[in-house]
């Protein structure tokens, strides 16, 4: 599921927020800028929702440590004023986009998809693909051309993680917290089982051995393997 970093100092901002987000997205909400950058040093992200008006660091301190650390993150930027300056710095410092409250909900989420989109994580039909590989978003289902491949939550959850950083060497770390969560008591040795039952899952279609580990380090699904 793609997750998201919702900065939102309005706790019933932030509630309606997550109720309507929440079957289609992994919310993480948090109230202060401070939170917000403890929890991008901590996890993994796919987008933040960025309030501008927070206590202590404000939303543009946010976005300057997102862009000095260089993560990979769509950020859409939340506030209350009509302020071109804010939205000329927001921009500058690497926001994809801007909403000014109040907002519909309806106009916030396909904001999101449209971000989604222009980073290269899912197609315009919610669908993220490698190869033949295909990831229906909607129905949280994986199709190999016409045949389904059958995963349970856990290599669903994986595969999505990886197919979302094509290319990308993932440390095992980052895997663990992704898809265990920052707070599990499980071993990161746990990722090593959720891999080999991935990869036998994969195994039939030959898509198995795209998945290349790295000694040491974690995991990167490459196209250049033959």
């Amino acid at each position: 599921m793609i997750r998201v970093l919702l900065v939102e100092d309005n706790q019933k901002v932030s509630h309606n927020i997550v109720k309507y987000l929440e079957e289609e997205f992994s919310i993480q909400p948090v109230y202060t800028g401070e939170e917000a950058i403890l929890y991008l040093d901590a996890e993994s992200y796919d987008l933040m929702i960025l309030d501008l008006m927070l206590p202590g660091k404000d939303g543009l301190s946010v976005l300057s440590y997102v862009e000095k650390k260089k993560l990979p993150i769509g950020v859409i930027v939340l506030t209350a004023k009509e302020d071109l300056g804010d939205k000329l710095k927001a921009f500058n410092l690497g926001a994809r986009d801007y909403l000014t409250k109040p907002f519909f909900m309806e106009e916030l989420k396909a904001r999101l998809y449209v971000i989604l989109k222009s980073l290269g994580k899912i197609t315009s039909s919610n669908h993220i693909q490698f190869k033949d590989l295909v990831i229906d978003l909607n129905k949280k289902e994986v199709w190999v051309l016409d045949q389904k491949v059958e995963l349970n939550e856990k290599t669903f959850h994986l595969l999505e993680y990886l197919m979302l950083n094509q290319g990308i060497l993932l440390f095992k770390e980052q895997i663990f917290e992704r898809i265990c969560g920052y707070n599990s008591d499980a071993s990161i040795d746990i990722i090593e089982v959720y891999m080999s039952r991935l990869r036998k899952c994969l195994s039939p279609f030959k898509y198995d051995k795209y998945i290349v580990t790295k000694r040491g380090m974690g995991y990167i699904l490459d196209d250049k393997v033959e």
